[in-house]
Order: C-alpha cells, then structure tokens, then sequence
C-alpha cells in the first residue's frame, strides 16, 4: 500500500503579492526576494534546482548553488564535461527552480545558459577554498570511479602535487551564467489561493501577468 501524504497538507499564512507592488525588473524583484530570504536565514538561500534537457529532450534535474545574479542572468560553476555540462553544450535551453519553504515562496526561470569566459571563471576558482580547488582535478565530474578509497587516494596525490594555495583551474570546470526569458514568482496562501506572477521577455521589456494557482 502506498503512503498517504494527505496530512500533510497546510494552510499558507503569509503576505499577499500584487501587481502593483513588485518590481517592473524581475531580477531585481528576485533580488528583493533573496534578501529577505538571508535575513530570515532560510539554509542555503542559493541552492537551486537546475534542469537541463539532451538535444531530443530528455530531461534531467540536480540542485546547484547560485553563485551570482545581476541584469545579465543568474550564475553556476561546474564542469563542462558532467552530465549538465554536457547537456547545455546539446541544449543551452535550461530551467531553474528556488524554494523557500520558511516564506512559503517559490521562484521558476526559464533561459538559456551561456558559458562564462575564462577570466570569470578563473576569478571565482581563485576564491574557492583551497581543499575545493583540488577536489575538482581527482576525477571528471560524473564519471564511474572504482571506490571511495580511489578518491581519497587520488585527493591525496593532487595535493602533493599542488602544495600551497597555488591550484591551477581544469580547462574543464567553467562558469555558466543563465539569462532569462520567463520569471515566475509564486507566493503560498490560505485556501490554495496562490499568488502567482509571471515576467516574460518581449524583446528588451518584461511583461506582467498573473496566473490561476
């Protein structure tokens, strides 16, 4: 038999979220959003769920940290040659999800994921953590490895081999940033009546318009 979730349902109690009281920008209505998140400190306010599709439309789906956002999209790092990175090279057309369960938000992008250059990319590399730095040249992301034992081991060899805090960058661990076309920001109400408020690019102008929960 399987499992009963009815109890879990909830009544969301929290602020409304109008037309006239967001921003004409969504990043910047994202951004108002994420503030408040670390000033709630909601945990790990950055990770979001990123899906990427195969050529034929495949999809697959894993969280990532947001690493930065401005007006030219919302950036992650990772390596080219994992499963993700492979997937974006095919279909650069990804989608990226937020929850905040603490403020009963939700935010959805959709876009597509441009590579960063490698002055952005080696800038972000350099302010990793120095273990962070070495653990991305033990093994190609995504890749089958025979035992743990084989990471350690390796982890250990790396770290001979590049002692100090001097780590080069793989050519293969890059920067990507996603710019989007569709922004919706879904706020959680009492009686299922969700607020939800949807941004779409047209040309160089957003669009508002609000959806049935």
């Amino acid at each position: 038999m399987g499992n009963s979730f009815s109890d879990l349902r909830r009544e969301y109690r929290h602020v409304a979220l109008h037309e006239e009281d967001v921003c004409d920008d969504p990043i910047e209505q994202f951004q108002d959003w994420f503030r408040q998140a670390v000033e709630l400190d909601v945990p790990l306010p950055n990770a979001m769920t990123l899906a990427t599709a195969t050529k034929d439309g495949k999809p697959t789906a894993r969280y990532v940290l947001l690493k930065d956002v401005s007006e030219k999209g919302f950036s992650f790092y990772t390596h080219s040659v994992s499963v993700k990175g492979q997937q974006v090279a095919e279909n650069p057309d990804v989608a990226l999800v937020f929850y905040w369960s603490q403020m009963h938000r939700q935010v959805r992008i959709e876009g597509r994921a441009y590579q960063l250059s490698d002055k952005e990319s080696d800038a972000y590399f350099n302010t990793r953590p120095y273990d962070s730095r070495l653990a991305v040249w033990v093994a190609d992301q995504s890749s089958i490895v025979e035992s743990r034992e084989f990471l350690e081991s390796r982890m250990s060899g790396i770290e001979k081999q590049y002692p100090g805090e001097r780590v080069p960058r793989p050519d293969t661990w890059v920067g990507y940033r996603v710019m989007p076309a569709a922004m919706e920001f879904w706020q959680g109400r009492e009686s299922r009546l969700h607020d939800r408020l949807l941004y779409t690019r047209d040309n160089d102008k957003w669009r508002l318009v609000r959806l049935a929960p």
